[in-house]
Formats: structure tokens, C-alpha cells, sequence
């Protein structure tokens, strides 16, 4: 029998501890209970037809599954009492609002000094300085670092590192990209833009310093590697810790939210992994920034998986495709 998913199956994100206010803490170190709650419920309804179903059942039983909890985190923004730490108000819309409707996401790493407990802005720098550090700050420095050394390693020159994502056909699609230099400042500067238009203040959105950019996917590559992955999940046989790894490397590089993809895509990947592997599997608090910023040679597996070690089927691109992926699928 298939153990009940519990919190610890749902390490807090050290990106989401960035109060000194531990009643705060305790707050967002709750989440991992309603995680676990929904993802028990869906264990439970997948498990009710998963060993009779064929594949194209599964498929549908997992699409409308992830579909549901998109639906679940969205009510949960409803409910909430507000954003955690500095930045823009909490909008439960953007936990539906989907990045095919409303634009590809720019998520910044490396400094972000709203991240520092009692922090202060500094409009001449448009950065925040000062306060105490925390884990979210530290969690985004070395993630900056990481994908800096990552355009150093791949010799890179230019600003902008696509990331290629072979597919199990063989296929490959350019996932999500890491800006950096002129290119990530012009990302500033369309970011500002775009948070202007949705009425939002923008008087302290921190573009300056040295940022660098995670950029999601094209549309067409994004909703390519969501059907990859559900296929993959559809089709596994019992065990297959492999493709539960791969499917969730490729999950990652498909955000279908402006808002809230991390937690559904983590409430999912449990639920799935409970039916398929006989036991709840555990991520990585920093799962989503080890798939946006190692690289896929790097991230499908995982210290914390059942097997470290995955058995990819398929190819990854050579290191000369780094620079020369195509954008959409070929």
C-alpha cells in the first residue's frame, strides 16, 4: 500500500524564507500541509483508475488532474492574506492567467536586495540595500552565479543563453533562455513596461545592478514539452523512476501560469510519483531553479530521487547545440 503524502514530502523553498518575522515563517512553512493535503486527494483519484486505464485514459486523467490544481492554487490566492515580503500586491489572477494569454515570464536571479529582511530602497541605484540577509537572498545569489558560470563553461559570449531540451522522440525544442548584460537591462525595461500596463506601481520594482533573466519557453516549445511529459507519465511502467525525472525536468520548462507553476507543478509531480513509483517521492526545495538554470544534463536527476541517477532513453544535444537550438521543435 502506497504511503500517505505528508508535508515532508514538501521541503519549504528557500526562496520563499526571506522574513526575520518567524510567525511569518511558520506561515509560509504551512504551505507544505495544503500541498500535501491536494496532492493525497489527487494520489487518491488517480490511484482509483491508474492500474486499469490504458494510456489514453491516463493522459486524460492526467491533464484534468493538473488542470484541477491550477484551479486549486488559484483559490488558494484568493485566500491569501497577501504577497510574501516586499514586491507587488498579490493578484489571485495571475495564478489563472496563463503565459500563452499574457506573455512569457521574466523572473530575475543573482542580487535582489528586496529579498534582505529590512531592506531599503535606493532609488538611485533602483535596487534595495542594506538589511539582513536571508535564505531567499541566498538561495538567488548562487543561482546567479550558477547560470553566470554556466554561459563560462559553454563558452557563451553573448548576453543570451538558449537552453536546448532534447525530447524522448529525439526531437529538440529551445526551452527557457538565461539573459544577462544589455540584453537582461532591456528585459528590465519591457518588464517595467508591462507592470505599467497593468496599473501596478513601478516606483520600486528593482531593475538595476547586474540582474540576469530567466525567461520561460516559446508557446508552441512550452506546450510541446507539457505533452511530452504527460506522455511520458501516461506511458511508464510501474517503477519507472526514469521517466518520472524526465517528465519532471520537461514540466519545468513548461509553465502554463503566469503565477503559482512551482506549486502546482511540485503537487503534481507527488501525486503522479506516489501511483508510479509506490511511494511518495520528496523534490528538491530548489527543484524549479535547478531545471531553469543547470541545464538538462545537470537536473533531471536529483539527490533527493529514488534512483540518482536517471536512465535517459534519448540523447541530450551535444554542448555545440548550446548556442544554435532552433525555436521551436525540428
Amino acid at each position: 500500500m502506497t504511503a500517505t503524502i505528508g508535508p515532508a514530502n514538501f521541503p519549504t523553498p528557500l526562496l520563499a524564507l526571506r522574513s526575520a518575522d518567524q510567525s511569518e515563517v511558520k506561515r509560509v512553512r504551512g504551505f507544505a500541509s495544503m500541498q500535501a493535503e491536494a496532492a493525497e486527494a489527487m494520489r487518491e483519484r488517480l490511484s482509483a483508475r491508474w492500474h486499469t486505464a490504458g494510456t489514453s485514459e491516463r493522459t486524460e486523467l492526467l491533464r484534468a488532474v493538473h488542470a484541477d490544481l491550477i484551479q486549486w492554487r488559484y483559490e488558494l490566492a484568493l485566500r491569501a492574506p497577501g504577497r510574501i515580503g516586499r514586491g507587488i500586491p498579490l493578484d489571485a489572477e495571475r495564478f489563472r492567467a496563463t503565459i500563452a494569454g499574457h506573455g512569457l515570464n521574466y523572473d530575475r536571479i543573482g542580487y535582489i536586495g528586496r529579498l534582505r529582511a529590512g531592506a531599503t530602497w535606493d532609488a538611485a541605484t533602483r535596487t534595495f540595500r542594506g538589511g539582513r540577509d536571508t535564505p531567499a537572498h541566498r538561495t538567488m545569489l548562487a543561482y546567479g552565479d550558477a547560470a553566470i558560470d554556466r554561459f563560462r563553461r559553454l563558452g557563451v559570449r553573448g548576453d543570451v543563453l538558449d537552453n536546448p531540451v532534447a525530447l524522448p522522440d529525439g526531437a529538440c525544442v529551445r526551452g527557457n533562455r538565461l539573459v544577462r548584460g544589455e540584453a537582461a537591462q532591456r528585459l528590465a525595461r519591457d518588464l517595467l513596461t508591462r507592470i505599467a500596463q497593468r496599473g501596478a506601481d513601478t516606483s520600486q520594482i528593482e531593475t538595476g545592478g547586474e540582474p540576469v533573466y530567466l525567461v520561460s519557453a516559446e508557446n508552441e516549445a512550452r506546450a510541446v514539452m507539457f505533452s511530452a511529459a504527460i506522455s511520458l507519465l501516461a506511458g511508464a511502467a510501474r517503477d519507472d523512476v526514469a521517466a518520472w525525472q524526465n517528465a519532471r525536468y520537461l514540466l519545468y520548462q513548461a509553465p502554463v501560469t503566469k503565477k503559482g507553476s512551482d506549486a502546482v507543478t511540485r503537487t503534481f509531480l507527488v501525486a503522479v510519483g506516489a501511483v508510479l513509483l509506490g511511494t511518495p517521492p520528496t523534490l528538491e526545495h530548489d527543484t524549479d531553479l535547478r531545471c531553469l538554470v543547470l541545464g538538462q544534463d545537470r537536473a533531471v536527476a536529483m539527490p533527493s530521487d529514488p534512483v540518482v541517477h536517471a536512465r535517459m532513453t534519448w540523447a541530450t544535444p551535444k554542448r555545440s547545440e548550446e548556442t544554435h537550438v532552433r525555436p521551436s521543435v525540428h
